[in-house]
């Protein structure tokens, strides 16, 4: 067999957005997981790594590292989000315990010792803060040069925040973990630079109940899988496909959410398209921008603002994803976690 065309280093705040993300690497044969670092954003550090241990031991997946990873930001008190995500992270699901252990490296480690041992190699995603990232930068400053390239979630430029006016989740949690990434990466060249998917992009891939079906069926499920808004908290799947079954329990809990906050019966899944942008940058639309994070404004702290032009004269430090297909990634998704839900169960 030859060698996966990626090999990823993840770190994450898993996360219901997060946890399909991982599953979408799982299911994608050109993908290799190198290591998963965990960080607290979503949830506390400590569920986020069971989250990730409990998705590896439930899809069969191999021994992948998971290391637990930074607690707290850089600089301000850590802000959860369970009424997003559920309180373990995970929505209604409860999932298995997986009897997996931690790695006994943190996650700065892993970062750095992973890109020392494979320089030009790896692709970063990073689907929470970027804590774990920027104190590894702080560790080994030419890791943006070590790294094929990095996809993070995160940022909003032409369009409102999902956690103040204008900022988005990730980065509010830390701005100035933020900030010293987004500086750390200033100088590489068209092709290096990070690719950012910000609210923009991410708020148009909008998984439907319709979605969920049809997951089912690609997995061989039964019965039939019908998530509605008027099933209550209690409700849980009853599909026959385990993998299936804690999916539909952890989006539906998404879809709640987005309901009760006037945006429809859906769920913005945000992290499993930065997820394929990662292994296809082709399927975004990108723009070079200069990239900054508001780290004392009252009203606007956490807000990323993207220099278009070159009002600052400073090189382009990132690729903002501008459009994308959301059919065409949906049927993608689709295809890939039905066959691999499918081979699990």
């Amino acid at each position: 067999m030859s060698a996966p065309a990626h090999r990823l280093i993840v770190d994450v705040d898993t996360g219901i957005d997060d946890s399909l993300a991982l599953l979408y690497l799982l299911a994608s044969p050109e993908a290799e997981i190198a290591g998963i670092a965990s960080t607290a954003g979503n949830v506390p550090v400590e569920q986020v790594a069971a989250n990730n241990l409990n998705w590896l031991a439930l899809c069969g997946a191999p021994d992948i590292e998971v290391a637990l990873g930074a607690r707290v930001p850089l600089d301000c008190p850590l802000r959860t989000t369970e009424d997003t995500h559920g309180p373990q992270g995970i929505g209604y699901a409860v999932l298995p315990p997986s009897g997996r252990s931690l790695s006994e490296r943190d996650a700065t480690t892993l970062w750095v010792d992973l890109v020392r041992a494979h320089p030009g190699e790896l692709t970063g995603l990073v689907t929470g803060p970027l804590t774990n990232l920027a104190l590894a930068i702080r560790e080994e400053p030419a890791l943006p040069r070590l790294l094929r390239r990095l996809v993070v979630m995160g940022g909003a430029f032409n369009h409102p925040g999902n956690t103040t006016p204008t900022s988005e989740w990730n980065v509010s949690v830390d701005p100035e973990a933020a900030k010293e990434v987004f500086d750390a990466f200033s100088g590489l060249p068209a092709g290096r630079r990070p690719i950012l998917c910000g609210l923009d992009v991410t708020e148009t891939i909008e998984m439907t109940p319709d979605h969920v079906r049809r997951l089912a069926e690609a997995a061989g499920s039964t019965p039939a899988e019908i998530i509605s808004p008027d099933d209550g908290p209690q409700v849980r799947s009853t599909a026959s496909n385990p993998v299936i079954r804690h999916l539909s329990d952890a989006i539906r809990f998404y879809m709640d959410f987005h309901r009760t906050h006037d945006q429809g019966f859906l769920a913005h899944m945000h992290d499993p398209f930065a997820a394929a942008v990662a292994l296809n940058p082709a399927i975004t639309r990108t723009r070079p921008a200069t990239v900054d994070v508001e780290q004392h404004g009252r009203l606007t702290r956490g807000t990323t603002v993207a220099d278009w032009v070159g009002h600052w004269n400073r090189e382009p430090n990132v690729d903002i994803a501008v459009s994308t297909d959301p059919a065409a990634f949906f049927d993608d998704l689709v295809d890939r976690v039905g066959r691999f839900a499918k081979s699990v169960g």
